[in-house]
């Protein structure tokens, strides 16, 4: 990427605390989600924040089609920017897709992360033999096929399923991200995630995790947090939120916040 890469992800640095820690958003979001949770650690964390290269509130021409064809292109992404700012050591909070982001980093730079805390992670989506990822390759066709026929329709069929709990509020700011998007974007980054498998790195993970997980979640089965508490390499603990939902820092903040405090206080 041939431009100021924080400028680009919108990249901030909030709060007042000496411990750094990362919170990076999921797929459909930018850093607004997290506006419910971040009043709970500013004082108390220096707090960095970026968008996705995908999200809609970046700069669309900045989205290379055939750089971020995996994730490895947005593990660099997130290093660039840690190491732009000087950041030597972090915790790092990653929701759905950004945890696996997370997990990637991890891997090339255990040095730089304290902690991950894996929110709705997921290494593969697809079912396989002897794993549960929530999803048959018929649906996921469905869903790219749906994306691609009527986006809106899509959008306003999907955000309340994803939000899970009757949280209307929550429901409306997933969509708006949504819309956001531009949508042969969103229907690329889609295929990138859905068809990604990254189970075979799960043990070379040695930084302590947090694996947080709502109780029902449309997008990931609670099977898929055990999966990830058996095949991570390092220490690591499973936080089961009795909510319903992919985004819990949209549906359920105060209960995720608590969670949070547990977590990075660790």
């Amino acid at each position: 990427m041939g431009i100021n890469l924080l400028e680009a992800l919108n990249v901030r640095v909030v709060g007042n605390g000496e411990k750094v820690v990362v919170f990076a958003h999921g797929f459909g979001t930018d850093q607004s989600a997290w506006q419910r949770i971040l009043p709970y650690f500013l004082p108390n964390y220096r707090i960095i924040l970026y968008d996705l290269v995908c999200a809609g509130s970046v700069n669309p021409d900045y989205f290379d089609f055939r750089r971020y064809t995996n994730l490895d292109a947005y593990v660099d992404d997130v290093l660039q920017i840690l190491d732009a700012l000087g950041i030597e050591k972090c915790a790092y909070v990653g929701h759905s897709v950004s945890a696996m982001i997370g997990i990637i980093a991890s891997i090339r730079r255990p040095e730089l992360f304290t902690k991950l805390v894996l929110i709705g992670a997921s290494p593969r989506f697809l079912n396989d033999v002897d794993y549960h990822g929530g999803f048959e390759r018929g649906e996921i066709e469905t869903v790219f096929a749906a994306m691609e026929s009527n986006y809106a329709a899509w959008v306003n069929g999907f955000a309340p399923l994803a939000v899970g709990a009757d949280v209307p509020a929550a429901v409306r700011e997933f969509s708006r991200t949504l819309f956001n998007m531009r949508p042969d974007i969103s229907l690329f980054v889609c295929r990138t995630v859905f068809n990604s498998d990254l189970r075979s790195l799960l043990g070379f993970v040695k930084v302590p995790c947090c694996i947080i997980q709502s109780a029902k979640d449309v997008s990931v089965p609670v099977e898929v947090s055990m999966y990830l508490q058996t095949h991570l390499g390092g220490r690591n603990t499973v936080e089961i939120l009795h909510t319903e939902g992919h985004l819990p820092h949209l549906s359920a903040p105060a209960l995720l916040v608590t969670v949070l405090r547990r977590a990075l206080s660790r």
